[in-house]
């Protein structure tokens, strides 16, 4: 895929990630829609993807499909963990609230799951 339109997809994708999330936390969506985190998270974690084969300017070919991959799954791993710890830090100095392990592994199921998404979308665009 070229570079360029690698980049127009990904600008296109964190706006409207950006404007889901105005709106969720407007009307309230992440505490009344049960699931809306995973949504969220399934999207952070496709569009990183797409910044990491933008970055390092990854190819998935049949010889470097699992190492271009594990790249991927890598860089959204330690963008996800970093969120998490934020969230964290953040819940037990500043909100008070108790950190939630469960929701905490969905969380990164879900970057994961996205980033996978990524991978899968990039090489059907390099198969044509």
């Amino acid at each position: 895929m070229d570079r360029k339109k690698l980049l127009k997809r990904a600008i296109y994708l964190i706006f409207f990630i950006f404007i889901v999330n105005f709106l969720a936390n407007k009307f309230y969506w992440y505490s009344s829609i049960w699931y809306f985190d995973m949504i969220m998270h399934f999207l952070g974690g496709f569009w990183l993807g797409l910044v990491c084969f933008y970055l390092f300017s990854l190819k998935i070919f049949s010889q470097e499909f699992f190492h271009a991959a594990f790249k991927v799954s890598v860089f959204v791993l330690f963008i996800g963990l970093g969120w998490e710890i934020f969230e964290l830090v953040f819940n037990n100095i500043v909100a008070q609230n108790p950190f939630n392990y469960l929701d905490a592994s969905s969380d990164i199921f879900f970057d994961l799951s996205g980033g996978l998404c990524a991978i899968l979308y990039i090489w059907k665009k390099q198969l044509k």
